[in-house]
């Protein structure tokens, strides 16, 4: 028998109270539900269950995302209504919430005066300067140092203790990159730095600057203090030292730097030093130009400050030492003295000496033979200045780089140039007139008579922005070469404008301390070049190019010595926000963090500056210290109606009107 055959249909029969027809009531529909849910399994509930919390998390999360996505899609129907010119509802805006406003860690400092009120660009420089070039090819050239005399006789230097070179160092090998001291004006964000508001008073803003720029003395002092202490000079990147002369230079340097600033445990702990350990009594060759300014004008300067007669025993040691220098047919000096045979020679390669090592000694022995009562001293280099004020050779007051220290004549005439070999010649003639109580006018003459030299000669403007800058003359040829050493001239044309020469002097000097300025505001690191060759034909992109050869900065301090000088003379804040700003550069390419600063061989390069593993001591006894000096509101710390500072920046007095008993 066959089953019966299977219904492929279920028959439902409502009830009458449905009335024959299909009720779709809540009622029914939430019965029907409950009774599916009743036929699953536990597991299968379980499960559900557990989807359900799962969506639901998952929407709770996404939901701002979401809502922001399609808030955005609404703007953008907006505003592409609005451009076709379609009306869109007005938005309801939410009443605002009145806050306390914050004070920003760093707020973006002020531009600068000589800036434009356009945004900053990245690099550095104003946007009037144009053609800063993309990021270049990085070289660094050779491990060069300026030669000569002046600020720049280092050529024996580098043959013997620097002979070696340094290896390029890469970005963070010892160096505190990106860390720069503050802007004032910005909120303080770091921890070594003093907290002030953001509205500071100029005492606030003082207060500020002068702690800034001790903190990075102690930070200089402390790498010399652990690794090179009673040495030439540190080595920062090796942790190590270099010796010149064997005599602590850096040390004596900064003595009287220390007094300035207040640093009494540190200037303390160097008087012991120079107390106790510093003998001139070696078998040692000296530059006599070096030792001059540097370890004579550091004790000199040291004793008038601190009043301590031990450096003046010091001063006079050393001074009667250098002597036998002056021991030549034509009474021009050699460059070298053993100061321990009392022997003295020309260099190796040459029986000539440079102008400026010759005629820049005249303010340390001058003041040795004021305070000692011993004539020698101001006789042999007063005959050096009689001699050079009556030679032939010159143009309109120019003068040639070298001298020969056999006949006293002028040698490889021709090239005349403010820069080294020859640059602080022309400082000292003003200084020497200063320094004597403005007596001695045969000073005064060359020196006027040299800035119209200048003038006629030397001084000309870039293209395109017309910056003035002072080039070079070879046999008639002019060259748009500028060292930095240069740098100093405007500060000394400031300070005889201040002692009562032509007001022109002073306005030259404002349009040199911008080029220079700008000589650091072009790199990409803010820091100059050792030098620089301005543009000058017309349809130029940029006013100053830089050879590779060229690149590295040593710390030098001319710029901010003049930044000193039109700052004092004229209270233009802009002179002390350009100097502000090069410590920033220092602080940020040339720090290293275990302590001491570095020069460097590329200033084109901030990802790759090159450190050069030196602290030349000029970093300390003068770049720190004009800096000081030009944040301080003190006019009678080092006021320049009673000194008159060296070459290495260490104050000499002027002399009073009566000669000392």
């Amino acid at each position: 028998m066959h089953p019966p055959a299977r219904k492929d249909y279920v028959s439902v029969t409502f009830g009458e109270q449905s009335g024959g027809k299909y009720n779709n009531s809540k009622q029914l529909r939430r019965r029907s539900c409950w009774r599916k849910w009743k036929q699953l399994s536990r597991l299968q509930r379980s499960l559900a269950l557990f989807a359900l919390v799962l969506l639901l998390v998952f929407g709770m999360t996404s939901y701002p995302a979401v809502h922001q996505h399609f808030r955005g899609l609404v703007e953008v129907d907006e505003e592409r209504g609005a451009a076709a010119g379609l009306p869109h509802p007005p938005r309801v805006l939410q009443e605002p919430v009145k806050v306390q406003p914050e004070v920003p860690l760093r707020p973006e400092p002020p531009l600068l005066p000589s800036q434009s009120p356009m945004k900053r660009p990245q690099k550095r420089g104003p946007p009037v300067l144009l053609g800063r070039q993309e990021k270049r090819e990085n070289m660094s050239g050779p491990l060069l140092v300026g030669v000569g005399g002046g600020r720049g006789q280092e050529e024996k230097k580098n043959k013997e203790s620097n002979d070696k070179g340094v290896e390029p160092v890469i970005r963070g090998a010892g160096i505190e990159a990106d860390k720069p001291i503050d802007d004032p004006k910005a909120g303080n964000s770091k921890e070594s730095s003093p907290a002030l508001p953001i509205e500071k008073t100029p005492k606030e803003m003082e207060t500020f600057r002068l702690e800034g720029v001790r903190e990075s003395f102690r930070h200089a002092w402390r790498g010399y203090k652990e690794f090179a202490w009673g040495h030439d000079e540190l080595k920062p990147i090796t942790k190590t030292y270099a010796e010149w002369f064997g005599l602590g230079l850096t040390l004596i340097d900064a003595l009287d730097t220390m007094w300035i600033l207040g640093l009494k445990e540190e200037f303390a702990e160097a008087r012991e030093w120079v107390s106790t350990e510093l003998s001139f009594n070696k078998n040692v060759d000296v530059n006599l130009f070096e030792t001059t300014i540097r370890i004579l004008g550091g004790l000199l300067s040291t004793y008038h400050l601190s009043g301590d007669p031990m450096f003046l025993e010091k001063a006079t040691d050393i001074g009667s030492r250098l002597m036998p220098a002056f021991k030549t047919p034509s009474k021009i000096p050699y460059s070298d003295v053993n100061i321990g045979k009392g022997t003295a020679h020309p260099p190796r390669w040459t029986s000539d000496s440079t102008v400026a090592e010759v005629t820049t000694i005249q303010l340390e022995f001058r003041e040795l033979t004021r305070l000692t009562h011993d004539q020698q001293y101001q006789d042999a280099v007063g005959e050096v200045a009689r001699q050079v004020h009556q030679l032939e050779g010159k143009q309109d007051g120019l003068v040639p780089m070298f001298i020969n220290t056999n006949s006293g004549q002028f040698t490889r005439q021709g090239i005349f140039t403010l820069g080294a070999r020859a640059d602080s010649y022309y400082e000292y003639l003003l200084k020497q007139w200063i320094q004597g109580g403005k007596k001695e006018h045969q000073f005064l003459e060359d020196y006027l008579q040299a800035i119209e030299g200048v003038k006629k000669n030397l001084l000309q403007k870039s293209s395109p922005s017309g910056l003035t800058f002072v080039g070079e003359l070879s046999h008639g040829q002019f060259s748009p070469k500028m060292d930095h050493l240069v740098c100093f001239l405007p500060g000394t044309l400031a300070l005889g404008a201040h002692h009562g020469l032509p007001d022109d002097h002073l306005e030259l000097a404002r349009l040199l301390m911008e080029t220079c300025y700008q000589m650091y505001a072009q790199m990409e690191t803010g820091l100059s070049p050792e030098i620089v060759h301005f543009n000058t034909h017309q349809g130029s992109t940029r006013d100053v190019e830089v050879k590779p050869a060229d690149r590295h900065n040593l710390l030098r301090p001319e710029t901010v010595e003049s930044l000193f000088y039109l700052y004092r003379f004229t209270k233009d804040p802009k002179y002390r926000d350009w100097g502000w700003e090069i410590l920033q550069s220092f602080n940020k390419h040339t720090k290293v963090s275990t302590g001491g600063y570095t020069s460097i061989n590329n200033v084109r390069d901030p990802d790759f500056p090159l450190p050069r593993d030196k602290m030349e001591s000029f970093f300390l006894g003068e770049t720190l210290k004009y800096m000081y000096l030009l944040f301080s509101d003190d006019l009678d710390l080092i006021s320049l109606d009673r000194y008159v500072f060296n070459t290495e920046a260490h104050p000499l007095p002027i002399w009073p009107s009566e000669p000392k008993e």
